[in-house]
C-alpha cells in the first residue's frame, strides 16, 4: 500500500508516522510527481488557502482529480477537508472541488480555543475517537451521496462520498489510528467513477 502524504504545508509529518506503524509504505509529496504510482492521498491539516495555492503552484490538482477519478481514496484532515470541498460558505472559488459538500472555516474558533473531544464514529467502531479540533471547520450541508460519518455539537465533522473520506479534526495528532486504518482498507478496495 503506498500513500502519498500531501507535504506542501500543514501536519504531513505525523500522518506519514501513523500510516507507516500501521505497515502502509507513506512518503511526502511535495510535486505532482511524488503522486505517480499512488494508492491513496491525504491532504492534511495545515492553513487551506496556502495547501491550495501551492498545490496549484506546483501543478498537483488535477493528478489529485485523476486519482479520484481512477477510484484512489483521498482524505482530507481539517485544512484538507476545505481542499477537498466542493463549496467553501463566503467564497467563490475552491481548490480540488471533489467532495460534495458545503464547509464553514474556523466553525469551532481560534487556535486559542482549540480543544479535543470523543466523538462516537460507528464506521471505525467503539471506543469514541479522541478528535483534536484545531481552529476546525465543519460541514454546513452534504450533498446526495455523501454519508456522514459523525457528528459533534449538532455539526457535522466526518464525512464520506465513495472513495472520499474528510474530517474537521486532526487523527495525526493522536495515537488512535483508526480512521487512518479505515483508510487504508478504502485503498484496498478502490472504487472507479
Amino acid at each position: 500500500m503506498k500513500i502519498a502524504v500531501i507535504a506542501v504545508q500543514g501536519a504531513f509529518r505525523e500522518h506519514i508516522a501513523a500510516l507507516k506503524s500501521l505497515g502502509a509504505e507513506a512518503h511526502e509529496a511535495k510535486w505532482a510527481r511524488d503522486l505517480e504510482g499512488a494508492d491513496g492521498v491525504i491532504i492534511p491539516g495545515g492553513e487551506s488557502t496556502a495547501i491550495g495555492k501551492l498545490m496549484r503552484e506546483y501543478d498537483m490538482l488535477e493528478p489529485v482529480r485523476e486519482l479520484a477519478r481512477a477510484g484512489k481514496p483521498i482524505y482530507g484532515t481539517c485544512a484538507g477537508m476545505i481542499v477537498l470541498a466542493k463549496r467553501i460558505e463566503g467564497e467563490d472559488t475552491t481548490h480540488l472541488g471533489l467532495m460534495d459538500v458545503t464547509v464553514r472555516r474556523n466553525s469551532f474558533g481560534r487556535q486559542r480555543e482549540s480543544f479535543e473531544a470523543e466523538i462516537d464514529i460507528p464506521a471505525i467502531g467503539a471506543p469514541p475517537f479522541p478528535a483534536v479540533f484545531i481552529r476546525a471547520p465543519h460541514i454546513v450541508s452534504v450533498g446526495e451521496g455523501v454519508e456522514v460519518l459523525a457528528t459533534y455539537e449538532d455539526r457535522i465533522v466526518a464525512v464520506r462520498q465513495g472513495n472520499l473520506l474528510a474530517t474537521s479534526f486532526h487523527p495525526e495528532l493522536t495515537d488512535d489510528y483508526r480512521l487512518h486504518q479505515y483508510f487504508l482498507n478504502m485503498a484496498q478496495a478502490p472504487v472507479a467513477h
